[in-house]
């Protein structure tokens, strides 16, 4: 039993399916269904079509060049029968199709990562053009608000190097240590957009 692969498609048709065309210079062609038949009638490129195997390979989403093709070659030589040969071929049969769909499973992946990264540069790029538009008109910009939490925080400090050399007493220690122990941690952290370096 052979199996054909369609000229336009290139899918499996199986004994008894599909449409075969002879040229005048006799070269067959054949076809899965009338729907290849109708495209090749009409000289459509397989390449432009986006449900044929010619354009998955066109656009990279398929594998193009591996070892396992070189099996599917076909080869008109005669060969005598012999049944361990044949047991042979059908091992290794399963075998490079194991192979190849291992391979196809991580081009498929490989390809989709790349496609993950490319997305999370372009929300970032795009936050970065456009962040104008969320933040606030009377706003501050970010190295001033900074600076006024830095000022914020050297006041507290100062405030509070004052009340123990002054000399509070016990009550009012404790509820000073308790108010810093209270107050929440403020960690500053200095970034500078590409702009920014740009403009530097």
């Amino acid at each position: 039993m052979r199996l054909e692969p369609c000229y336009y498609c290139s899918s499996t048709i199986w004994p008894g399916h599909g449409i075969q065309f002879v040229r005048n210079d006799c070269k067959i062609f054949r076809f899965c269904r009338s729907r290849c038949h109708r495209a090749f009638k009409k000289k459509w490129n397989p390449r432009k079509s986006r449900w044929t195997k010619a354009h998955r390979k066109f656009t990279g989403k398929d594998l193009t060049t591996d070892s396992t093709f070189e099996f599917e070659k076909r080869r008109n030589e005669p060969v005598k029968y012999s049944r361990e040969l044949w047991q042979d071929t059908v091992k290794a049969m399963e075998k490079i199709g194991e192979i190849r769909t291992k391979r196809e499973r991580h081009h498929i992946m490989k390809r989709l990562r790349q496609g993950t990264l490319d997305r999370k540069a372009a929300d970032l790029r795009e936050v970065r053009d456009y962040i104008h538009l969320v933040r606030a008109p009377n706003a501050t910009k970010p190295m001033e608000e900074i600076e006024m939490v830095q000022k914020a925080m050297a006041k507290r400090d100062e405030a509070g190097e004052l009340l123990t050399k002054i000399g509070t007493t016990v009550s009012t220690t404790k509820k000073l240590s308790a108010l810093r122990r209270r107050a929440p941690k403020i960690e500053v952290t200095m970034e500078t957009s590409d702009a920014e370096q740009a403009m530097e």
